[in-house]
């Protein structure tokens, strides 16, 4: 009886939602399950591509996993792991991000059975780390090395690389074009690791083909006054000036008061004005630069003085561009034109102004420090040079990767076939359940030859089968062998130069399996309710427009009752 009369204990507040236990862990695997089959179908070089339109208009078209991820705008709790994963692929090696995503998406499913039947989710996650562990020195097993090859050799091996990630994007018709220079762009930069040295500059109209690689920096004309037409276009080996000050004729202070007791000294301030400007420009010249590019505005003025003494100026150059020109040209940004000295000048071989399409651009090549590139991408529509931007940031990253990390492996889902057969092979080593566990993990791994099929049109069955037995051969052999996506069968994907660096499966693998490990340990969700003041602010903005329709209704119908009494 006692124990009937316990008052009821409130931990959370009302209208907390809570799931817990075997349901809901169940319900966080189909979700994860869902997001991997959004993005299924782009993975490998027959994907297709997804066409994202959001709330403000803009229409992505992309093959690119986290750029889908990104835009999908998930709010899952759980599956939002799987957008950080993708995240987190794109920014630390810059490919295999669909890779990951259905990785992790794969785990899960094939553990859902097991938990179905009532194993515990530590037990799982055990074993998963383990056939990690196993998978990760498998990979740095099978790698082979790139290194110690002359330029030349490497320029190749890493184009081939290149050409592997650019397989699977929008660009992949040109991908032989694209790669050499994605490698020219990377090798010019040499050790520096900051990406922005290397520009992407997008003009719509023309051909893929006619995208080219400036080894130096390219920005478009900015805004530019009057006096502009006289200026020398092209240039020989000239000094460059960097400021970052405005040369423009304004008054010095708004709001200075100057009282005057003569009109006529009023023309000794106005000309100590003009002095002001005419001191900092002839401070330009004197310096003998011939180009002038400053991240403020250049007045008309300015404009035409430099023109009377054949110097090309450009104001408003943005501070990215800006930044690129002074590390190629070897010059430093000055806020005062006071004291120039030769030391803060750059130089290069050539500087030119040309047309590109509809715009102008300003060219400079030959640059003494090299260390930065431009590459100006062509195509028809916008959407499409959009996608070939980020398909070019992916295979930029994976050669800086594989110049790093000078290991690659055989791409075409061999390396996955391979660890998927090692892993089976260790679990029967093993007593107990962690067995059925690890090779759960390892019928997991076959999901990217698979997909690789299934997107290519292939009999996955038929194809897998022939991988199957291909690696299981005693001697060896068929350890390199992956899909042909070319003919439907099977192929040495590393004779035939597919190839990834070994640094994005191990990456893609560690992510995949964390997040899935991270799943399957949550088993409580808590959901707290909105403050009620936000739940106050959102009702009335939602009924604002009817509230205001019913006062009106009701002042009408009461105005008529009383007429009728």
């Amino acid at each position: 009886m006692s124990t009937m009369l316990q008052p009821q204990i409130i931990l959370l507040k009302e209208g907390t939602d809570t799931s817990q236990g075997k349901p809901q862990l169940i319900s966080n695997i189909n979700a994860c399950t869902a997001v991997a089959d959004v993005v299924r179908t782009t993975l490998g070089p027959r994907g297709m591509d997804k066409l994202i339109h959001d709330d403000k208009g803009n229409t992505t078209i992309s093959n690119d996993g986290a750029t889908i991820m990104k835009l999908l705008e998930i709010v899952h709790p759980a599956a939002k792991i799987l957008v950080d994963i993708a995240k987190s692929q794109d920014s630390e090696v810059g490919d295999g991000t669909t890779t990951v995503v259905l990785l992790a998406g794969e785990f899960l499913k094939e553990a859902k059975p097991f938990i179905e039947d009532g194993v515990h989710p530590q037990n799982l996650i055990r074993s998963y780390r383990t056939a990690s562990y196993l998978a990760i020195e498998k990979i740095k097993e099978l790698a082979l090395s790139i290194e110690g090859k002359s330029l030349e050799d490497k320029k190749s091996l890493l184009a081939k690389c290149a050409q592997t990630t650019l397989s699977s994007k929008l660009i992949g018709g040109e991908k032989e074009f694209f790669a050499s220079m994605v490698v020219d762009a990377v090798i010019s930069i040499g050790n520096e690791d900051r990406l922005n040295m290397i520009g992407i500059k997008k003009v719509p109209g023309g051909t893929m083909r006619d995208s080219f690689l400036v080894d130096g920096v390219a920005f478009k004309k900015t805004f530019s006054y009057a006096g502009f037409e006289q200026q020398p276009k092209k240039f020989v080996e000239p000094k460059i000036l960097l400021l970052n000050i405005e040369l423009e004729l304004k008054s010095e202070k708004e709001n200075a008061e100057i009282r005057l007791s003569d009109p006529s000294q009023y023309q000794s301030i106005v000309d100590a004005e003009w002095n002001i400007i005419y001191d900092k420009l002839d401070k330009c010249v004197a310096s003998g630069a011939k180009i002038v590019l400053s991240r403020l505005a250049i007045g008309d003025l300015a404009t035409q003085y430099f023109a009377d003494r054949d110097i090309f100026c450009a104001g408003r150059v943005t501070e990215e561009d800006l930044q690129r020109v002074a590390a190629a040209t070897g010059g430093t940004v000055q806020t005062s034109v006071n004291n120039v000295i030769d030391e803060v000048l750059g130089s290069c071989a050539l500087f030119e102004e040309k047309q590109v399409g509809n715009e102008r651009f300003n060219i400079f090549s030959g640059c003494p420090s090299g260390r930065t590139a431009t590459i100006v991408l062509r195509g028809g529509a916008d959407q499409f040079i959009e996608e070939a931007e980020r398909s070019l940031h992916d295979a930029i990253m994976i050669v800086r990767r594989a110049l790093k990390n000078s290991n690659v492996v055989a791409g075409g889902g061999a390396i996955d076939m391979e660890i998927s057969r090692y892993l089976r092979q260790h679990a029967r080593t093993i007593a107990g359940k962690s067995q059925l566990f690890i090779n759960s993990y390892a019928k997991a791994l076959e999901v990217i030859p698979r997909q690789l099929c299934d997107n290519a049109g292939f009999d996955a069955t038929d194809v897998l089968n022939k991988l199957r037995q291909k690696h299981a051969l005693p001697s060896g052999e068929g350890a390199l062998y992956g899909v042909d996506i070319n003919t439907g069968g099977i192929a040495d994907s590393y004779a035939n130069f597919v190839w990834e660096p070994s640094v994005v499966k191990i990456n893609a693998i560690n992510a995949a399996t964390e997040a899935a490990c991270l799943v399957l340990s949550v088993d409580e969700t808590v959901k707290n309710p909105k403050s009620e003041s936000a739940q106050s602010d959102a009702a009335a903005s939602a009924m604002g427009g009817r509230g205001r329709g019913g006062a009106a209704f009701r002042g009408r119908g009461g105005g008529r009752g009383m007429r009728r009494r």
